[in-house]
């Protein structure tokens, strides 16, 4: 997985920090999104809330990671797949956070559809969230 993220590194034009490692490091083992405390609790005492912070900006600038709203005006972060570059995002796929047990996952098939706008609006960005209980929770009973 360190290759894995070196080159991830690399490749968007950045230095191979330890703090930026072990972030990535955090996406890599979790199968969901995460919120700046998940990355803090991985990461432990090795980085402050700034450095952190700033990383996770980093990453979205250079479209390695992207944002996700929640509905209390959070954010999580979760991985870009290859296509995003820096500023260029094409994250347009659904969001699912489980009623269970509160984790949100891209639904990368699920596509957001097309918006048909008023005139003299311009959406720059476009978010699809649906709740229910993930494939996780539906095996466990």
């Amino acid at each position: 997985m360190e290759q894995k993220i070196i080159d991830l590194l690399k490749r968007s034009g950045l230095s191979i920090t330890d703090s930026r490692k072990k972030i990535l490091e955090s996406f890599f083992q979790e199968n969901s999104a995460l919120a700046h405390a998940d990355i803090e609790l991985h990461v432990g005492t090795d980085f402050d809330r700034v450095t952190i912070y700033r990383t996770l900006q980093t990453f979205v600038d250079k479209g390695i990671i992207h944002t996700i709203p929640t509905p209390d005006n959070a954010v999580l972060y979760a991985l870009c797949k290859d296509s995003c570059s820096a500023g260029h995002h094409h994250d347009n796929h659904v969001h699912f956070i489980c009623d269970n047990c509160n984790k949100t996952f891209c639904l990368e098939h699920v596509v957001v559809p097309a918006v048909k706008m008023p005139t003299g609006f311009n959406a720059s960005q476009i978010d699809m969230v649906v709740s229910g209980i993930c494939n996780f929770c539906n095996n466990v009973s």
